[in-house]
């Protein structure tokens, strides 16, 4: 132990206060306003509505509390607890290859939160999103899944690991510089090839088989000088109730995607709008944007790692006997949520920002009245609250909050 140690503790300490406390805040803010349906609202959602998105919130949160915690535990047995010490100390018994020592450590602590983890998730889809009408899974579908993208993981995961581990091994001290580009490349590749690779072991893709939609969305396309592979109904149904949309792939595998609940809930003109935001999102460039800004915050990582590495108050601050490149990569990614935490706010700002771009593209594109009706449907039908804290929702939302967003589109409307 040293005054790492402390640092440590004390970031811990910090990061799990805060994000407990605008937990609290923000399930205390929607119980107090459970009551009443804002105004913005009041004529296209129902108290009842109302009532089960606040619940939902409610609940939801309540699991990231304990998640949060069981997070902690995990951390500090893995770390000053002496788990990986123990994990090390068996792997190093089999008499293996650094290297081969190195990946079987860093995959059994991945695999063991993993197993620790499992309940919670198995709560969530067959207590809280059953509980609200929203869990349409299966507990063998539930296990294929699972057991599908463990398969996956390993298969894909194991040998970047393998690469990025001799890197560091071999390439002397730039490896960092090495590693993050072969990381960067390695998600680059992933990008073009999940939607036509791996999404499919996952889900049906149709395409969409509504003639006068699919004109309408290929006139859109057309207007906005955006090229994709096809324009495909995803089988969301098969586990969930919620509905969604999204873009995927790069170059030439883009694909528009709708999950089949959003096509069976929204009209023609909402759909349109709703896709007109998501190319908003590529002509305002945010989708390169945040790439660039992944790619940066990495290269500081991997700088960072690269120098963390080859001190010893790292390993002992940490409660790590055995030093080698696989404990010090392990350690960073088990530590470095901690000292990044603060980072979110800021993260969060950069992404609200955008979805107020993507969504004045939308309404020069189409009415911003059909985005609007189309919001409001999802907002309603997925249970999102539309009284968030907006010190929690400042911390973690993404997208801005309801009552701010459409406030800007009728904004559009009007002029």
């Amino acid at each position: 132990m040293n005054d790492f140690t402390g640092l440590f503790l004390f970031a811990l300490a910090a990061s799990f206060g805060v994000e407990y406390w605008l937990s609290r805040r923000q399930s205390a803010h929607v119980l107090a306003h459970r009551e009443q349906v804002p105004e913005a609202f009041h004529d296209r959602v129902t108290l009842e509505a109302h009532h089960k998105a606040a619940d939902y919130t409610v609940d939801k949160g309540r699991l990231g509390d304990v998640d949060r915690v069981i997070g902690v535990a995990i951390l500090l047995i893995f770390t000053l607890g002496g788990g990986i010490n123990a994990i090390q100390t068996w792997w190093n018994g089999l008499e293996l290859s650094p290297l081969a020592t190195g990946i079987g450590l860093i995959l059994t602590t991945l695999l063991i939160t993993q197993l620790i983890e499992l309940p919670l998730s198995f709560y969530q889809t067959f207590v809280i999103e059953e509980r609200y009408g929203f869990n349409r899974n299966s507990v063998g579908q539930f296990s294929r899944d699972l057991g599908l993208q463990t398969l996956l993981s390993l298969a894909i995961g194991a040998p970047l690991l393998a690469l990025i581990l001799w890197v560091m091994d071999s390439t002397g001290q730039l490896w960092w510089l090495l590693a993050w580009a072969i990381l960067m490349g390695f998600s680059i590749l992933m990008s073009w090839a999940y939607p036509t690779f791996i999404a499919p072991l996952f889900n049906k893709f149709a395409p969409l088989p509504d003639a006068t939609l699919r004109q309408r969305i290929e006139a859109l396309l057309e207007r906005c000088g955006f090229h994709s592979k096809g324009i495909f109904v995803m089988d969301g149904s098969r586990r969930s109730g919620h509905g969604n949309a999204y873009f995927t792939g790069i170059g030439d595998s883009k694909r528009i995607v709708f999950f089949d609940t959003l096509v069976d809930s929204l009209e023609h003109d909402e759909l349109e709008a709703v896709l007109a935001h998501e190319l908003g999102h590529f002509k305002r460039r945010h989708v390169i944007k945040m790439l660039c800004t992944s790619s940066a915050i990495t290269l500081a990582g991997f700088a960072l790692l690269g120098w963390v590495s080859q001190q010893d108050w790292f390993y002992q601050g940490l409660g790590v006997q055995q030093h080698s490149h696989a404990t010090a990569l392990l350690l960073f990614m088990l530590v470095a949520p901690v000292f990044t935490v603060f980072l979110k706010p800021a993260m969060a700002f950069f992404q609200r920002r955008y979805e107020f771009e993507a969504d004045d593209f939308a309404a020069s594109h189409t009415q911003a009245k059909h985005l609007i009706s189309a919001l409001v449907k999802l907002y309603r039908e997925n249970a999102s609250t539309l009284t968030p804290d907006p010190l929690y929702a400042a911390f973690h939302y993404s997208h801005p909050p309801a009552a701010i967003r459409i406030d800007n589109l009728n904004g559009k409307s009007r002029a």
